[in-house]
């Protein structure tokens, strides 16, 4: 497995090409930011079995921080209807494809590392993944850019999840998420149990069940939007900076499991919500681009690591909270499969 590592003294992050350039581990001062993962990776390709019957393979590769899903498909694993035969694998494929191209590059004051990860089969998908993420030497923030090209003479569809993933030692009892949230829709009826202070975090809990919450975000004039997840004590945080008109769904995954069984949250802002491909498909719930051409989707993300920095952030998601939130207390149709 390559692994491209950009070091200073105050921060640090580690890039994997063969794994569709996903960021592996990020360190911001003293605190590493990411979670504990049963996969004990950086896991190559080759060992994750994607299309599995199950269509789970995905997870037997899944310990990084910042994890891309699509492009074809990234929500839920989807099989045939008639033949049970599995259609599209839990998450897709992106983040399992190496990047046949890397550059790494100094602009300046700016690092950037570039790759091009290829997403195609003949007679099906052509699509080109350009990644670029650049750096600012002396600051603790990190932006994305993934420009996606259709290399096809015809339309197609895609769709992007980003699985952004948060363990010890940010994450710990107390822990809060905080947004300028519109709408908020528990997965399932497991989910909509705990929807009176769904946005906090408990502790290490052995057994725990995963809870699931879709979201919609307001943002500014321009469609900017920033969320923020901050320790207990308000001391650390990450905010995630994105643009609702290219990624107007909002995922959160809350698996506050005991540590060495994968404690850890989920922040996705994504095209769609992960759901079965179908499913997404039908609410229209994806990126269309016409052949030959390309388009466009940016994320970036800032390591607090202050009380100034988190109630600076606190702050910018509090003016653009513009109205109190829709809140549903039970799985919604449209938002949910297999909500009748």
């Amino acid at each position: 497995v390559d692994i491209v590592k950009i070091e200073s003294d105050d921060f640090s992050f580690q890039v994997l090409p063969t794994r569709g350039m996903n960021i592996w581990k990020i360190r911001a001062g003293e605190t590493v930011y990411g979670w504990q993962s049963l996969a004990k990776g950086p896991v190559h390709p080759c060992y994750v079995p994607l299309m599995e019957p199950g269509g789970l393979g995905w997870l037997d590769g899944f310990d990084e921080v910042f994890v891309r899903c699509g492009l074809e498909s990234n929500g839920a694993p989807e099989h045939d209807s008639e033949t049970g035969q599995l259609k599209y694998p839990l998450h897709g494929k992106i983040g399992n494809t190496p990047a046949r191209v890397v550059r790494v590059s100094l602009d300046g004051d700016t690092v950037k590392v570039v790759g091009i990860v290829e997403e195609s089969r003949f007679h099906f998908m052509k699509m080109r993944l350009t990644s670029t993420l650049s750096w600012k030497i002396g600051s603790s923030s990190l932006e994305i850019e993934d420009e996606i090209e259709n290399l096809s003479a015809s339309d197609h569809e895609v769709q992007m999840l980003y699985h952004i993933n948060f363990g010890v030692p940010l994450l710990d009892a107390g822990s809060r998420f905080i947004a300028p949230l519109k709408t908020v829709v528990p997965r399932n009826d497991h989910a909509a149990t705990s929807m009176d202070g769904w946005e906090n975090y408990a502790g290490p809990t052995p057994g725990y069940e995963e809870q699931v919450y879709l979201l919609e975000m307001h943002g500014d004039a321009d469609g900017n939007t920033k969320t923020v997840l901050k320790n207990a004590h308000s001391t650390a945080g990450v905010a995630i900076r994105y643009n609702v008109k290219e990624l107007p769904c909002y995922t959160v995954w809350k698996n506050t499991t005991a540590v060495e069984d994968g404690y850890v949250t989920g922040l996705e802002p994504g095209t769609n919500y992960p759901n079965p491909r179908s499913h997404e498909g039908e609410q229209g719930r994806v990126i269309r681009i016409a052949g030959n051409q390309k388009t466009s989707l940016h994320v970036g993300m800032d390591f607090l690591t202050s009380e100034g920095s988190v109630r600076s952030a606190e702050a910018d998601v509090k003016k653009l909270a513009i109205a109190e939130p829709e809140v549903f207390d039970a799985p919604q149709k449209g938002w949910c499969f297999g909500v009748e």
